[in-house]
């Protein structure tokens, strides 16, 4: 996906006396470094791959840290040798932002997995860049608190990955993006020095915010080693709703009525159509349609929360935007969690798309950021496109890609107009195929001034799409930033930036 992947760079390539150096720098305890320098053949296939299978390095080293100046030593090596390195959390990313494109060496971060503080009255944690975010979730939970951040690979995926990547999620129409949320990070630069802007106030409005330029820079300027992050209150209840929608315009304007009626409480706001639904049922062990007989085209699935206190007046008012929603047309039906355990199956339909769609076969992924009210037009498109290459290939000479068996779905965040669209093949991955899609997805996103990356990231994916999204000028800054964090390029090399020749 996202065309040929650029030929490797003129780094220096890793030799014995290298890995004999991270051994030194890594053995901080007698057998530590067993389980800090990997190069077996198991640990590397996991390490070299992502999770979508679509990108595969070649790496021949897997280190694994415990400190922040074990991070700063392995850095300083690498940039003093010029080997190109690669920064890895919990390997969920979807665009192969967080695997080798060649041989980089992989600085994996899950053992760098302290909590080091809470501070419930402030409302901020500190964390270390492994941790997992459903663990750090666990933590706050104790103090009463929550991440402003909530992920369908929550179980797997580490704040500092989220951090690097601006990670979006279910949450953000709620709390916004980390953009807002991160009051600090503490970054190991290039060299090896270590810069501490792990603040944790609310107000520092002492010159330019330099936090920001590692939020979302997908460890090209740095490696992120503990985060500081607002935590707020955790809701004392919460309450889901799973609703059929006759059309997507249907779901559009329940989506701008909950945001009238129920602006105080709303927290996400999602939709799917009815192929995810029905993929994840088919994929998925004890999924089943909550809203068996509607059978509509769209669903939508609302979170709002509320106090403990007031639990029968808000699932009134729940019952009563329903009613409403149903007698203006823009649901056919709809239902409540009952409780926690319900209320979890239903987000689960939403959820597990992803993960269905990887058993299902191959996937074509795209995360976008287009007008609220034309987003699913995409989706559109594409099955015709497809429809089109299927009827084509009929009529033409056997053997050729079996486009009937493909599958397009659209589902995402509608309250931050982020569609997720996939293209999901049985039969694997194939050059034809994607030549029905790229670049027609781009063309087609930019044409409505939309964005090629909504949270997903740009990673190894997207680099020569850029463009459809930033101003000349804006990669040639962006360029500039890299040059004064990164001059040898060894961060995380191939991602992110397009290739100058491309400009």
């Amino acid at each position: 996906m996202g065309g040929d992947l650029p030929p490797r760079g003129s780094f220096a390539t890793l030799t014995d006396a290298d890995v004999a150096r991270f051994r030194s720098i890594l053995e901080s305890t007698p057998g530590d470094v067993a389980r800090a320098v990997l190069t077996d053949e198991k640990s590397l296939a996991d390490a070299n791959e992502d999770w979508t299978r679509a990108y595969r390095g070649r790496s021949r080293v897997l280190l694994l840290p415990r400190t922040t100046s074990q991070v700063a030593a392995i850095v300083r090596h690498c940039n003093d040798r010029n080997l190109a390195v690669v920064p890895q959390g919990g390997n969920t990313g979807l665009v192969g932002g967080g695997v080798p494109v060649h041989d980089e060496v992989v600085l994996g971060m899950k053992r760098m997995r302290s909590v080091v503080s809470i501070d419930p009255s402030a409302g901020v944690v500190v964390a270390e860049a492994g941790v997992v975010l459903d663990d750090l979730e666990t933590a706050l939970n104790r103090e009463g608190m929550t991440v402003p951040l909530d992920l369908g690979a929550k179980g797997k995926c580490q704040i500092g990955g989220n951090v690097s990547t601006n990670a979006g999620g279910l949450r953000l129409l709620r709390h916004g993006s980390l953009h807002g949320s991160v009051l600090g990070v503490e970054v190991v630069l290039a060299s090896g020095e270590v810069l501490n802007l792990l603040k944790t106030l609310r107000k520092d409005n002492t010159g330019y915010d330099l936090k920001q330029l590692f939020i979302g820079a997908e460890g090209t300027l740095g490696v992120v080693t503990k985060v500081a992050l607002l935590a707020p209150r955790k809701p004392r209840r919460v309450d889901v709703t799973f609703a059929a929608a006759p059309s997507f315009s249907a779901a559009v304007e329940t989506l701008v009525a909950a945001k009238t009626e129920l602006s105080e409480s709303l927290q996400a706001f999602e939709f799917l159509d009815r192929a995810s639904l029905e993929l994840v049922c088919a994929q998925m062990k004890g999924a089943r349609d909550p809203l068996p007989g509607s059978e509509a085209p769209f669903y939508v699935v609302m979170e709002t929360s509320g106090s403990a206190e007031r639990a029968a007046e808000e699932r009134a008012r729940l019952d009563r935007f329903l009613a409403d929603a149903k007698t203006r047309g823009r649901v056919v039906d709809g239902v409540v969690g009952a409780d926690a355990k319900h209320a979890a199956a239903l987000w689960n339909l939403r959820e597990r798309i992803s993960l269905a769609l990887k058993h299902a076969g191959a996937v074509y992924k795209y995360d976008l950021s287009l007008p609220t009210a034309r987003m699913y037009e995409l989706v559109e498109v594409m099955r015709e496109r497809v429809a089109s290459a299927a009827a084509a290939a009929a009529a033409g000479a056997a053997g050729a890609f079996d486009f009937s068996r493909v599958s397009v779905l659209g589902y995402g965040h509608l309250g931050d107009g982020n569609l997720h669209l996939n293209i999901s093949s049985p039969d694997g991955y194939d050059a034809r195929l994607e030549r029905i899609i790229e670049p027609h997805v781009y063309e087609w996103t930019a044409s409505v001034d939309g964005s090629v990356s909504a949270e997903h990231g740009v990673g190894a994916m997207k680099p020569n799409e850029v463009s459809r999204s930033k101003p000349a000028a804006a990669i040639e800054l962006m360029r500039a930033i890299k040059d004064v964090f990164d001059p040898k390029g060894i961060l995380n090399p191939y991602k992110v930036l397009p290739p100058r020749a491309r400009l």
